[in-house]
């Protein structure tokens, strides 16, 4: 009985979420947010399903992949979706030569320009961090060569190129007016390829995380929530969170280079809802106050402290669970979705019905696990008698 219930419920929501799909408004921050579409699991569903999912469903309209994979750039064809392409760091040494940027272009993006939404190619994520000197010095001619390939086939005005950073490029982030690159890097990688970026008229692409930058202490401050804040005596200014100061600590550091014009697109940036025993604030709560504040700090207008008036293309990291990331647990819970597309906490993604619709499936989903643990535990203390 309790299957069939499972199987009521489960095709109930389905048909509601399709029924909806066409009829709900998009409220909030449609057009500046987007997702990280990572694949490091066995269980998600296509990526056909989950295109369609994104457009029908949620207010997303910007999505971020890890290489470039065809069936991906299939599935969001014709769902004006803004699709970002990333060259997987293995092949940026090769993409020094214009004839392997040529063929790369060819075979990986321009077999779909005229149906999916391709706006940006990422070369590489995070290369700087990788301390591999032959990715790091091939990094900025990867970046030119490609562009030039693009110039070629005439489609360098419609998408451009950028490479995401950790904060590990940064050698001071305290106080953020202080921040600075890390040296060598600073003039024989950053400069250049802060030039590209201007000449190209391409954005700076950085992954802060407050979760780890956090601890017990700045808990609330890595969350936007009420703190006391930090208090930079170089310029006077205040803090009220730390993604703030993280942003501006970059900002600090391309000043001091000369490049504070170039626009800063946050590439990655999330929170887990779920860690180790040892972690403080790893939870779905605090992932949902995390993401919620950062989706309306970000769109709001206020920009930061050094870089007022002013919203920030995000991309949340990430769409799904990834069940067969490395690492601590963490690591494999920072997505909104669960596999079946289930939220795992509500962050105001969702249109409005299909939310409604989401948490009787949720309501429901947790009635029949309960039920079925029940069964469980009675059967089990039966057997002990």
């Amino acid at each position: 009985m309790e299957e069939a219930m499972a199987t009521f419920s489960a095709s109930t929501v389905t048909t509601i979420l399709l029924l909806a799909a066409s009829t709900l408004y998009i409220q909030g921050v449609e057009g500046s947010i987007g997702v990280n579409y990572g694949t490091v699991a066995n269980n998600l569903p296509p990526p056909a399903q989950v295109a369609h999912f994104l457009l029908e469903s949620t207010i997303v309209n910007r999505v971020r992949l890890f290489d470039a994979s065809t069936e991906m750039l299939r599935a969001f064809a014709h769902t004006g979706i803004a699709v970002t392409v990333t060259v997987t760091n293995d092949q940026i040494p090769h993409l020094t030569k214009i004839g392997f940027a040529q063929e790369w272009l060819k075979s990986n993006v321009q077999p779909h320009v005229r149906t999916t939404n391709i706006v940006r190619i990422l070369v590489g994520n995070e290369v700087i961090s990788t301390a591999n000197k032959l990715l790091i010095a091939s990094l900025v001619p990867a970046m030119q060569t490609l562009h030039a390939a693009l110039v070629g086939a005439s489609l360098d005005r419609r998408i451009k190129i950028s490479t995401p950073h950790s904060l590990g490029i940064l050698s001071s982030s305290s106080p953020p007016s202080g921040g600075k690159f890390r040296q060598g890097y600073d003039t024989h990688v950053l400069k250049p390829l802060l030039s590209f970026l201007r000449a190209t008229n391409s954005p700076f692409m950085i992954n802060p995380y407050p979760f780890f930058g956090s601890s017990p202490e700045t808990l609330d401050y890595a969350l936007f929530r009420t703190s006391s804040g930090v208090f930079d005596e170089n310029t006077n200014l205040s803090y009220t969170n730390m993604l703030d100061a993280q942003l501006d600590a970059v900002f600090s550091a391309m000043k001091l280079l000369g490049f504070s014009d170039i626009e800063i697109v946050i590439s990655e940036t999330g929170w887990p809802s779920l860690g180790d025993s040892s972690q403080v604030g790893v939870d779905a709560e605090s992932a949902a106050q995390y993401n919620r504040n950062l989706m309306q700090h970000v769109t709001s207008g206020a920009g930061t402290p050094l870089m007022p008036n002013r919203t920030f293309e995000t991309y949340i990291f990430g769409l799904f669970n990834e069940d067969l990331k490395p690492g601590p647990t963490c690591e494999r819970n920072f997505g909104l979705f669960l596999p079946d597309m289930t939220p795992v906490y509500d962050i105001g993604i969702l249109r409005s019905t299909v939310a409604a619709a989401s948490k009787f499936h949720y309501a429901t989903y947790i009635s029949v696990l309960t039920i079925g643990l029940l069964i469980i535990s009675n059967h089990g203390d039966n057997m002990l008698c």
